[in-house]
């Protein structure tokens, strides 16, 4: 019986039955109101069975503003990114582990410290996992800020 459930185990393994990560990208994207600035965040699976996945940001603002840049991996269960928008239109994109700023009016991406990001800012969404598990952009309106977890 043994040596059966092994035959069996490894012919789904290798039809790929078991994997549920393709690899393929999966885009969300967001018109940031106010700013004229399009965020686009591509999540990559890079193992088949476990929560991996490399994201990149792409800023774009007609008719001659693109920034891209990669995010920090997330190497289980940290895909999440939340938007916000300061007081004089610079947007947050900022993660579990990493914060991102952006000027829609020089057109560029920075890498940030947590403590020098405006406190007072407007909560716009979340790039995130829908109830489906599909990675899409959640407003505001849809679901509400979630904290991260404190590792």
């Amino acid at each position: 019986m043994t040596r059966r459930l092994w035959w069996c185990l490894a012919v789904v393994m290798s039809t790929g039955l078991v994997g549920c990560n393709s690899g393929v990208p999966e885009p969300a994207s967001v018109h940031v109101p106010g700013t004229g600035l399009r965020l686009t965040i591509v999540r990559i699976a890079t193992d088949p069975f476990l929560s991996r996945h490399n994201l990149a940001l792409t800023v774009e603002r007609a008719p001659d503003c693109r920034a891209e840049v990669d995010l920090f991996p997330d190497t289980g269960h940290a895909s999440r990114r939340n938007l916000y928008v300061t007081r004089n239109g610079l947007v947050y994109v900022v993660g579990q582990f990493d914060a991102w700023v952006i000027d829609g009016q020089a057109c560029t991406i920075a890498l940030s410290e947590f403590r020098h990001l405006d406190r007072e800012v407007i909560f716009l969404g979340s790039f995130d996992e829908d109830a489906g598990e599909r990675w899409t952009y959640l407003p505001a309106s849809e679901r509400l800020e979630r904290p991260f977890e404190k590792r």
